[in-house]
């Protein structure tokens, strides 16, 4: 997605990274925008209040900002909002989209990366066999998410994906790295806790699809999109209610209302 960046002409003051620990990218955005403050935005559990450091430390001065969670984000707080791999780990990713648009600036450009639904076919062919439940949450399709823009009020949106395949030496090495990804908050999945056994019949299962070479293989669907915030347009009715944040917004864009 850092390749991505370079579509973007305009310079932002204010880069918003969501849940920005999981998506990794402070050393990405900070290269791209060295002059820009990064703004860092995370769950309430994981975002804690800002501590004023004193006068002399160094932290006072550096561009970037204490987290913020996020409901407590001003509207319009930065012109790039950045959401590396954690659209797929929400409940609700078309609320999810209308807040990212209330917290961009107009004019401003999102980028994002999610997993798509042929990610971990493997696992779930695997856990349908055997009669497991649900391996993980459904993850959304490319278009369905475009879609999703459109109605929360992005333009221009633009959707890609690449398939990646990864291997594992042993089935061990597999489920651990799957678990930093999180875990299964299918409400269809196993309702009790799983036992040994079944943890080890999982592992066995997981040995039998090894490769000639011994390694285990999954593959991953990486779904990539941008889209712009375009000026607020109110439709002209017989009454017409415009909010005043904006009628601001319109006013500074020579916008009219949409006839």
């Amino acid at each position: 997605m850092a390749e991505r960046l370079q579509v973007i002409r305009q310079q932002p003051e204010t880069v918003i990274d969501w849940w920005a620990h999981a998506g990794a990218s402070q050393s990405v955005l900070a290269a791209a925008y060295p002059q820009a403050r990064q703004l860092r935005v995370e769950p309430e559990a994981r975002a804690r209040p800002a501590v004023r450091a004193p006068w002399w430390s160094a932290t006072r001065w550096r561009r970037e900002l204490a987290p913020v969670a996020e409901a407590e984000l001003p509207a319009s707080a930065g012109q790039l909002l950045w959401a590396n791999m954690m659209l797929h780990a929400v409940a609700d990713p078309a609320l999810q989209m209308q807040r990212w648009r209330r917290a961009l600036a107009v004019d401003g450009f999102l980028m994002f990366s999610t997993l798509g639904p042929d990610t971990l076919a493997g696992l779930r062919a695997l856990y349908s066999e055997s009669g497991w439940g649900s391996a993980h949450a459904a993850f959304t399709d490319m278009h369905d998410l475009g879609d999703m823009l459109v109605d929360a009020g992005f333009s221009d949106p633009v959707m890609d994906q690449e398939r990646l395949t990864l291997t594992w030496a042993t089935p061990e090495a597999l489920l651990g790295e799957l678990r930093t990804l999180g875990g299964n908050a299918d409400p269809l999945r196993f309702g009790g806790l799983r036992t040994p056994r079944w943890r080890l019949r999982l592992l066995a299962a997981l040995r039998e699809r090894a490769a000639d070479d011994g390694r285990i293989a999954l593959e991953f669907e990486l779904i990539y999109g941008h889209a712009f915030n375009p000026p607020p347009r109110a439709k002209v009715a017989g009454e017409t209610l415009v909010a005043l944040e904006d009628l601001r917004a319109m006013a500074r864009h020579g916008r009219r209302p949409a006839g």
